[in-house]
């Protein structure tokens, strides 16, 4: 199976759509009476740092099974996307790193100077890597370029890069509902205040069928330190249908109803979870299997010195399970990925580290 680039850029050049607000949560909302923790194992680590020193490792996503063959890529593999060039400036990395099971690392895609890697870092099984792009020429939110979502194949190739000031603004971290044949990505514009959806198909030559902005109006600005905040991690319940967003400029958590099958804005949804005690400039989401949902703090908001890095797990009905830091400092969580291994019977749970460049790895048997 073969997806024509042109085609898709062609596509979403042309489909942008918005409606009115509507639904409410329901099955996803109940009420659980004693939470079980997550976080699990001691964990092992791996360098982020490739060949040519690009820091600041942002988007965490694992290589899925049954992947297209003839490429580098394999089932299992972490993939981790660099925002920072060697000289630590922001929006100049241009580096993803592959590191598979043995905990091995290698470059997997080295793009053009100031590219600017984010956290929206997908893999679909027909053999297709998506990651967005937030570029400046000097580490400033003065300089911010033109953004966009890269395409690129299984061996590292680029393909082709995504353009569309209404879609694609500023992509900030995503999500993948993959079906094989056909995908939904999901993605935060953290310089619009939009999340979108892109409805791809991969059956003969390929195509876009829908791109669609779900959701908006959530709060976003520039920042001298974060660079950007806004709208960041999202999180899909394909059996809920339901979209969790992740703001970091207001430190909350929401829920958009109908997210895979709606063809306009939803707003921001409901709010399911905002917590100033625990919640510190949320970034990447994931949902646990447990149903829980795990956020990194980023510390671009509301920081705290006693809660540095953390990663929190929180329950889909706003209630505080766990935390664990990352790093003794501020500012070293982001990027976060999980993946079901061993026929389900465990998972895989990988996050980066900013402030030492590294990943960590947890293996988790699943006894809840």
């Amino acid at each position: 199976m073969k997806t024509t680039i042109a085609t898709i850029i062609t596509a979403v050049a042309q489909l942008s759509e918005t409606a009115a607000l509507c639904g409410i949560l329901a099955a996803a909302c109940q009420a659980q009476q004693t939470p079980q923790p997550f976080f699990p194992l001691p964990p092992s680590q791996v360098s982020t740092v490739p060949s040519n020193g690009d820091v600041n490792p942002y988007g965490v996503f694992f290589v899925p099974k049954n992947i297209a063959g003839g490429g580098t890529l394999q089932a299992g593999d972490i993939l981790v996307s660099n925002f920072n060039n060697n000289l630590n400036l922001q929006g100049t990395g241009t580096t993803i790193l592959r590191v598979n099971a043995q905990g091995q690392t290698s470059t997997f895609f080295q793009g053009k100077a100031g590219l600017g890697l984010t956290a929206a870092l997908g893999v679909v099984r027909a053999g297709f890597v998506f990651v967005g792009n937030l570029p400046t020429a000097d580490g400033t939110s003065n300089t911010i370029g033109t953004t966009s979502l890269l395409v690129l194949d299984s061996k590292g190739n680029l393909l082709g890069n995504l353009t569309d000031p209404n879609l694609i603004a500023g992509p900030w971290a995503m999500a993948v509902h993959d079906q094989g044949g056909s995908a939904q990505i999901f993605f935060s514009n953290v310089l619009n205040g939009t999340v979108t959806r892109f409805d791809l198909s991969f059956q003969g030559s390929g195509s876009v069928r829908g791109a669609y902005t779900i959701a908006s109006g959530y709060n976003h600005r520039t920042d001298p330190a974060a660079l950007v905040l806004g709208p960041s991690g999202v999180s899909y319940d394909a059996q809920r249908d339901i979209l969790y967003v992740a703001s970091s400029a207001d430190n909350t958590i929401y829920a958009v109803p109908n997210a895979g099958s709606r063809n306009g804005s939803g707003g921001t949804g409901q709010i399911i979870y905002q917590d100033a005690t625990h919640l510190h400039g949320p970034l990447d989401l994931v949902m646990a299997p447990n149903g829980h949902l795990i956020v990194a703090n980023s510390d671009g908001s509301n920081a705290d010195a006693n809660q540095p890095s953390e990663l929190v797990e929180f329950t889909v009905n706003g209630q505080f399970v766990s935390e664990q830091s990352m790093d003794p400092n501020n500012g070293g969580a982001f990027g976060i990925g999980l993946v079901s291994i061993d026929g389900g019977a465990a998972y895989r749970f990988a996050a980066v580290d900013d402030n030492q460049n590294k990943l960590t790895m947890w293996t988790i048997p699943l006894t809840f």
